[in-house]
């Protein structure tokens, strides 16, 4: 697996304090170099004004580019700096796709400042353009492959990825993420509009839903999912903030659960779809386990022991059983798949 990373993602700080910070990025390469000395990142260069209106709207991106400095919502800040290497992020995954379809190898973007909640035409959540998004219409559009399954990881809902793509059907949306917290979006019966309709899968977890829910979700949900629609690209928004150690959550993924469910993402792409796949990272806000968690799957993708250390497992018996199975039962009626 090839990593994409520029050292200007360090360069953007929300404030004194704030969660998404720069040492997220700086404690996977850390362990990435120390892991494996002989590697070398791709630097990226930035996404084009022309790639990010493709997704966002141009008056959109004008603000993010010339915009007064201040809050954006409670969370997200413009600065001076902020178009700049939020362009370098989105231009991060471009890379890491582009790497991807050249290479036929796994490719993971270190993409920071994050993209999932960035929607058409807003910014929120640490996120100002969707760098997964941008991703996935390239490929559409540039490299004529479709439909591109996008795989959301992350404890929160990617509601900027359902708002961009929600109305399409050259995507197919999956998001395991946790109930009742920011932003309140991705119900079960929330599957895409319009001509979308059906395309987006919803999976709402209950606090506590760990390593034997996701395990569940990717059997019962989302791989009978993936099987049907027959993607042509796989792309992971891999947010790190449903394991057991983050300060934001209250789900309960473990450092082996995240590789063993990643693994078998990467798999499916590569035996099966016969597939790109590529990784973009969103949350994640314990340093330990952003490193573990990146560091696990970059040995588990060479075929490797992770040799994961954060990896108490305290869902062992399904807490969100009964989630999956409404997911399941959603998702049968426009997939075909057993309930």
């Amino acid at each position: 697996m090839k990593f994409v990373y520029h050292p200007r993602s360090l360069e953007h700080v929300q404030g004194a304090g704030h969660p998404e910070r720069p040492d997220r990025v700086q404690a996977i390469v850390e362990r990435l170099r120390a892991q494996e000395p002989e590697a070398a990142f791709l630097e990226p260069p930035s996404a084009t004004k022309r790639e990010l209106v493709r997704v966002h709207d141009e008056a959109f991106v004008e603000r993010i580019r010339h915009g007064v400095a201040g809050a954006l919502d409670g969370d997200t800040f413009l600065h001076p700096g902020t178009y700049a290497v939020a362009a370098i992020s989105a231009g991060a995954a471009l890379t890491a796709v582009r790497h991807a379809l050249a290479h036929q190898e796994e490719a993971f973007a270190l993409t920071r400042p994050p993209g999932h909640h960035a929607g058409t035409a807003s910014a929120g959540g640490f996120c100002y353009f969707n760098n997964v998004a941008v991703a996935a219409d390239h490929i559409i559009r540039e490299a004529g492959l479709a439909p591109v399954a996008i795989i959301d990881l992350d404890v929160h809902h990617g509601n900027g990825t359902q708002d961009i793509f929600g109305a399409r059907r050259d995507v197919v949306y999956l998001s395991a993420h946790q109930e009742g917290i920011y932003p309140g979006t991705g119900a079960v019966g929330d599957t895409g509009r319009g001509p979308g309709e059906g395309r987006m899968v919803n999976i709402p977890l209950p606090a506590g839903s760990g390593d034997a829910t996701y395990a569940s979700a990717w059997e019962r949900v989302m791989l009978p999912v993936l099987e049907a629609a027959r993607p042509a690209a796989v792309l992971v928004s891999l947010g790190f903030d449903a394991h057991y150690r983050d300060p934001l959550a209250s789900l309960t993924l473990s450092s082996a659960g995240y590789v063993r469910l990643c693994a078998a993402v990467a798999s499916f792409a590569r035996e099966r779809a016969k597939a790109p796949c590529v990784f973009a990272l969103e949350g994640g806000y314990d340093l330990d386990a952003l490193a573990d968690g990146v560091g696990g799957l970059a040995r588990a993708l060479r075929g490797e022991a992770p040799a994961t250390q954060l990896n108490a497992v305290q869902d062992t018996g399904g807490v969100g059983a009964r989630a999956v199975a409404e997911a399941a039962r959603v998702q049968a009626r426009h997939w075909g798949i057993e309930p």
